[in-house]
């Protein structure tokens, strides 16, 4: 197994890199230490590395490349690593040809980073100066952060909450792996049979947010209402209530009751082929639920209503950029009516209220998650 941790200065990689080598028996291999054991040697590419460290500067990709290639080519690297700190820029990662199993992004906010430095024990490092730390976590917003969109549509991202105790943290990162800790044992966890997760609702509910959550986790989503936005930008016109109204006619009149579902097939099978989970983000009409249950028979699918009450949800709406004017009483009727989006909010499997805090909302998403992927 092959696995990269991501995260800002602080975020525990070091700590868990260890903890996952013992438990996979893999090697854990950080790319600061091997250019931390590299700046101390007295040669020009040890003060060239040394002097960019105290910078708080990133090696330039070529060189990182190409010292990293040469680690990984020893034999203890050959039933696979954990590898932390690389890639750091998005050409580095478009350029590293090994086969990645999965990248784990250890999520903390800066606040915190700065905070767990500037109590850590290991005064070792010369570039642990408050104003280097905070370089570094400036590269990792501008350079670094682009690389976890890359690994997102590869599938291969899952987003971690590393602020949270060690040990939930580990769990949490041996979920995303397929695996689980009995005791002191690993066991593998492997999802058995194909699951379509459908997310509906009306607009401003929080839908798509529920879709990109599951998307950090690691699976791809399929998003039905992409067809029209795009169309719309394609056409050049606003995002108005009658615009979108009707070029939706228009389809349905084409297609069919199930257009959306039918014209979003292929990309749903090309999900399957990343992952036994697929989400569907934005599924209107009944008609598209009857569509996916025929055409995805052996698959297990949960419709999932996320709701919000009416205010909350045009408030949301209304602080979108050009899809603000998609909102009011005319287009939820036009949605529940015109769509026939009615029956899949009346006969969702699940109901998921979403009215309060962000932190409650995701609360509700991970019990979902569980639910789905343990079941």
């Amino acid at each position: 197994m092959k696995i990269i941790l991501i995260g800002i200065p602080g975020a525990g990689k070091s700590t868990q890199g260890n903890l996952l080598s013992k438990q996979l028996h893999i090697p854990y291999i950080s790319t600061g230490h091997i250019f931390r054991k590299l700046s101390k040697e007295k040669t020009k590419l040890g003060r060239y590395i040394k002097e960019t460290i105290n910078a708080g500067l990133l090696i330039p990709d070529d060189k990182t490349i190409e010292i990293l290639n040469s680690y990984l080519k020893r034999p203890e690297y050959k039933n696979g690593y954990i590898l932390d700190g690389f890639p750091r820029t998005l050409n580095q990662a478009k350029a590293f040809k090994d086969q990645i199993d999965k990248v784990i992004y250890l999520k903390i906010d800066d606040k915190e980073s700065l905070w767990r430095l500037a109590y850590r024990e290991d005064d070792s490092r010369q570039d642990d100066t408050l104003e280097a730390v905070k370089k570094r976590i400036e590269i990792f917003h501008k350079i670094t952060e682009p690389v976890l969109a890359f690994y997102q549509q590869k599938g291969l991202l899952a987003v971690v909450d590393g602020s949270k105790e060690l040990k939930e943290v580990n769990e949490e990162i041996l979920e995303s792996l397929g695996k689980h800790l009995v005791g002191n044992r690993i066991k593998d966890w492997r999802q058995k049979g194909k699951k379509i997760v459908v997310f509906v609702g009306l607009n401003g509910s929080g839908k798509s947010y529920a879709a990109d959550y599951f998307a950090q986790k690691g699976f791809p989503v399929v998003k039905f209402g992409a067809i029209i936005n795009d169309l719309v930008e394609k056409l050049g016109k606003p995002h108005t209530n009658e615009v979108h109204k009707q070029l939706r006619i228009e389809y349905r009149k084409k297609y069919g009751m199930a257009a959306m579902a039918l014209l979003n097939k292929e990309k749903i099978d090309k999900a399957f082929e990343k992952s036994n989970i697929v989400v569907i983000d934005g599924l209107r009409s009944w008609e598209e639920y009857l569509y996916l249950k025929q055409n995805y028979k052996s698959a297990k699918i949960y419709l999932i209503c996320i709701y919000a009450d009416k205010d909350k949800r045009y408030s949301r709406v209304a602080k979108r950029g050009s899809r603000n004017q998609l909102t009011g009483e005319e287009r939820d009727w036009s949605e529940v009516l015109d769509t026939n989006m009615g029956p899949t909010i009346a006969l969702a499997d699940k109901l998921i209220v979403n009215n309060s805090e962000k932190e409650d909302f995701e609360e509700h998403l991970e019990d979902l998650y569980r639910e789905i992927y343990f079941v």
